[in-house]
């Protein structure tokens, strides 16, 4: 069986899965076959696998750092809110249903069987197992709860411990020592090593506490991690990516942030490219005046599109729509932009509302979920975005619901569906400056980012042979590497290996 070490943190946010990923990218580097595992998940950001099956994406990432393919062992049990008190439960790759936190709560001690199957199967497929936890484990509300997020897990596995604070926020020395204080006193023995995370300036400054901290808390410090701006996939909405900055530059894309976005990672591409500005915008006076406004996807596509009709935020798109602006939804904000939307069975919120009337089409949304991975091109792309014709594709669909097209609106690519095999179809839709489709990651290619770029020069009328874009596969690469350079730079990692071989007392 595996080894196992288990990346705990002060806070959410505190930079777990990252962490994650650097470690899972050192034991690659030194000759570990390893793979990254999260019992439960929250999030919104998901993805399919090549079998069909729906996981959290920081799990995706850490697989990418660890040079495997993602599988749901990885990520047993996700939960994807679809309001401020329930949630969608997924487990081993497949809907459960909708439950509120209460019955979760309830149904959550059957799980356990499912995440030990999933965890025992990676670890004796691996040498070495790198365990993300959830949030803080001294919630005192949740504590009762754990079972196999934060310690509950850490004892299942068998696996030490090392907490993570972020000294960014301020009060490092709190978290750290406050959370080791918390602990009951069965969970402090597997509690062995404490990490500062996202350090900005002169470390010297900062050594003088770390005795302090050790003998405070009883357990050494194995790192201090410096701020790292480099381009990886964010687990969650609580990304530094919605509050960057909303300077404007030669080629500006605006997307919006709805309450419920989710797979907000689709318009990674763009932010590698120089001179263009991709800027999250919440209020109509943070629109501004942007060459492509981008409506991602969503949970809750109805009460999202409602919120949007509300704070007049679709006034503005459809401003903008009509002045020639190109508009371009995906998943959820595909579904948007046409004439209605149907939920005869309540799997959003029920009933019927219009939609942005963008695109002539209709989505009526069913109990079966579409989960699949797909390839494919566009065809003849039309309007401004014409460049994107022949370029190829690929991506995932995760969507409730189907959309049928009306006259007016023509289909934007052909995909295959990699999991069923089951021959080309038709996806997506445009209709003059509006362009839409199901397929997330459909930006990920080079040809793809670099073909809406360069049609939005060419409309601007400026030469865009200086931008250019990227293999974001490759680029990622790169940054995994880097990384793990900081972290080897920075961390103790003949400690760490330490305590991974020591491990924890039968």
């Amino acid at each position: 069986m595996a080894k196992a070490i288990m990346i705990q943190g002060t806070m959410s946010n505190a930079g777990k899965s990252l962490l994650c990923a650097g470690l899972c990218r050192i034991f690659m580097q030194d000759g570990y076959k390893v793979a990254p595992f999260k019992a439960q998940n929250m999030a919104l950001n998901s993805f399919i696998t090549e079998e069909g099956l729906e996981m959290g994406r920081a799990q995706v990432m850490q697989a990418e750092a660890a040079g495997i393919k993602p599988s749901v062992l990885m990520n047993p049990v996700l939960l994807k809110p679809t309001n401020d008190t329930g949630s969608q439960v997924i487990v081993n790759g497949e809907v459960r249903g909708n439950m509120s936190a209460r019955e979760y709560f309830a149904y959550k001690p059957r799980l356990v069987e499912d995440v030990m199957k999933a965890y025992n199967q990676l670890a004796e497929e691996n040498d070495i197992i790198v365990i993300e936890g959830a949030g803080s484990p001294v919630e005192i509300n949740l504590k009762a709860e754990d079972g196999f997020v934060n310690m509950g897990m850490a004892k299942l596995a068998k696996a030490p411990v090392l907490l993570v604070g972020d000294i960014d926020r301020g009060g490092v020395f709190a978290q750290l020592i406050g959370t080791a204080m918390l602990l009951d006193e069965d969970e402090k023995p597997y509690l062995k090593g404490l990490i500062i995370n996202k350090f900005r300036g002169d470390k010297t400054i900062l050594d003088p506490g770390i005795p302090m901290l050790e003998e405070r808390s009883g357990v050494p410090v194995v790192g201090v991690a410096p701020y790292l701006n480099i381009e990886v996939e964010d687990e969650d909405s609580l990304t530094e990516r919605f509050s960057g900055s909303q300077e404007v530059g030669i080629i500006d894309i605006a997307v919006i942030r709805i309450p419920r976005i989710s797979n907000f990672t689709d318009f990674n591409p763009f932010e590698s490219m120089e001179g263009v500005s991709l800027r999250y915008v919440r209020h109509v006076s943070e629109l501004k005046n942007p060459d492509m406004i981008i409506l991602p996807g969503t949970k809750n596509t109805m009460e999202d599109l409602l919120w949007m009709r509300q704070n007049g935020m679709e006034t503005a798109i459809l401003k903008a729509a009509s002045q020639g602006k190109i508009i371009f939804g995906v998943c959820g904000g595909y579904q948007m932009l046409g004439d209605t939307l149907s939920d005869p069975l309540g799997v959003e919120v029920g009933g019927s509302i219009n939609g942005m009337g963008l695109i002539p089409m209709d989505t009526v949304f069913e109990e079966g979920k579409t989960r699949t991975r797909v390839t494919g091109t566009f065809g003849q792309v039309t309007g401004p975005l014409k460049e994107l014709s022949g370029e190829y594709l690929e991506g995932y669909e995760i969507h409730m619901g189907t959309t049928t097209l009306k006259e007016g609106a023509e289909p934007m690519t052909t995909i295959e569906d990699f999991v069923a095999k089951s021959g080309q179809t038709a996806d997506g839709a445009q209709a003059a400056n509006v362009y839409g489709t199901y397929v997330h990651g459909v930006f990920d290619k080079e040809g793809v980012a670099k073909a809406v770029i360069t049609a939005i020069a060419r409309e601007k009328g400026i030469d865009a042979s200086e931008i250019t874009g990227v293999d974001f596969q490759a680029f990622k690469e790169t940054q995994y590497d880097i990384l793990a350079a900081s972290l080897r730079e920075h961390f103790d990692m003949e400690r760490i290996y330490r305590i991974l071989e020591e491990g924890m007392p039968e």
